[in-house]
């Protein structure tokens, strides 16, 4: 019954959140549902310590990511800065481009280390004035920026920064450019598939004479007036620009030069300033941008006070929709049918780790709605002997480094994911208008991508 709860309870959260039922309530009920068909369980135990622990634990690390990053969206918006940055994307690639440059414009953000939740809230004013002024339909909008955001940069170009390139490494002895060959070219497959499929849509949804179409304002969009006045291309990407360097200064040059051993202390958690280093330094770099970005465009806002309002309530949705994912996949982990589906999921390919692997964090992934929570319960649970079982033949452990990153990025983004469920609250979609072309961008053609790594790797490529 355990287990029967465990699908009956992911089945439904799918299907009611794609059918538009807030993800708040959802997460929870279901939950709780799984709870009662394990049976002996403390139902309001598990809620309140399980639940709730993991989504306050979640609120109280990304918080801050959230509300900057809104708020440095939102000022790119009001400020102008958005629309120019639009309009100079158009003049070089071509109206009818609009779609691979929003891909571009997000895989730089995230490929300079900047957070898929940031560069949602970042990117979307930017976007949505690409698609209008392309007459490009919205709802191809989150794919959009679901592909730049959490396929190639986030698993598979070596030496991304994004958590998914470094869980692995401990395990396997690697780096985050393992297996670069192959990792490569699984990015390619994942911008070139999921590129040309946004764009054969688009094409055929011009044929029909669907075009933009017209939506209700979301808290990110921008209240600048068409007739306004907009900064120069240099002061509206610089803001942007001091993201990516300061993220990356911070990251690489400040933080770890910086004496905190004071962390060690139980008033600041008993952590380490490696465990830090990563939320501080985009912490500055998006609270330097956003003054910056209020500094250049000064006269071109409305009303400040008003513009970081609407940034901060922006924040609030998207930032509960997830932790109450990640809340939903704690209590999912936790039941004991759960240890059944892993210990299942693991021993499917006894012979090829690699393969096993791959299927592992996938299905894992998928169950928890999480990439990085996904990978580290399979390698927690069993990484040193599927590094054991690679050296016994002889498997490059860069192979399985990337295999197991990659499989992170796959099943991942189905309907409940929490990156999924915020990226359409941003945007002012849903799942019914948006998700089948989420699917095929961000779970479809990385799988395919995978398996296509895993072949050419036991070939010896």
């Amino acid at each position: 019954m355990g287990l029967i709860g465990i699908i009956v309870s992911l089945g439904l959260l799918m299907y009611l959140a794609y059918r538009g039922i807030n993800v708040l309530i959802l997460a929870p009920l279901l939950a709780m549902l799984a709870v009662l068909m394990s049976g002996g369980l403390p139902v309001l135990a598990t809620y309140t310590q399980v639940f709730m622990k993991s989504l306050g634990g979640y609120v109280i690390t990304y918080f801050p990511l959230f509300l900057l990053g809104a708020i440095f969206g939102k000022v790119m918006a009001d400020g102008g800065a958005a629309r120019t940055i639009a309009e100079k994307i158009v003049e070089w690639v071509g109206g009818d481009r609009a779609i691979l440059a929003v891909v571009l414009a997000c895989g730089v953000l995230t490929f300079g280390g900047v957070s898929l939740f940031v560069v949602a809230f970042a990117i979307y004013p930017i976007a949505n004035a690409l698609f209008r002024r392309a007459d490009v339909p919205k709802r191809l909008l989150p794919a959009a920026i679901a592909l730049g955001s959490f396929t190639f940069t986030m698993t598979a170009f070596p030496g991304t920064p994004a958590i998914q390139n470094a869980i692995p490494i401990p395990f396997f002895g690697t780096n985050v450019f393992a297996a670069p060959l192959l990792g490569t070219l699984a990015g390619l497959i994942m911008l070139a598939g999921g590129t040309l499929w946004l764009s054969r849509r688009a094409k055929a949804a011009q044929g029909r004479g669907e075009g933009y179409g017209t939506h209700e304002r979301t808290a990110a969009d921008s209240s600048l007036p068409e007739d306004a006045d907009r900064p120069g291309f240099a002061a509206a990407i610089a803001p942007v620009i001091a993201v990516i360097a300061l993220n990356a200064l911070f990251t690489y040059v400040v933080i770890p030069n910086m004496s905190a051993d004071y962390l060690a202390d139980p008033q600041y958690g008993e952590t380490s300033l490696s465990r830090v280093a990563g939320i501080w330094a985009i912490i500055v770099s998006l609270v330097v941008s956003i003054i910056l970005a209020v500094a250049l465009n000064w006269r071109r806002f409305a009303d400040v006070k008003e513009t970081v309002n609407n940034g901060t309530m922006g924040s609030l949705l998207p930032i509960f929709n997830t932790a109450s994912e990640v809340g939903y996949g704690a209590v999912i982990a936790s039941l004991p049918a759960f240890g059944l589906i892993r210990d299942a999921v693991l021993g499917l390919f006894p012979e090829n780790p690699v393969a096993s692997l791959a299927v592992a964090v996938n299905v894992l992934a998928g169950i928890t709605g999480s990439a990085s929570g996904g990978m580290s319960i399979a390698l927690n649970a069993l990484g040193e002997q599927f590094a054991a079982m690679g050296m016994d033949q002889g498997v490059s452990m860069g192979l399985m480094h990337r295999v197991t990153a990659l499989s992170s990025g796959g099943f991942d983004a189905l309907p409940h994911n929490g990156a999924v469920i915020t990226l359409l609250a941003i945007t002012g979609m849903t799942h019914k208008k948006s998700y089948a072309d989420i699917f095929v961008v961000a779970v479809a053609i990385p799988v395919f991508a995978t398996i296509s790594v895993i072949v050419l790797g036991s070939l010896g490529l």
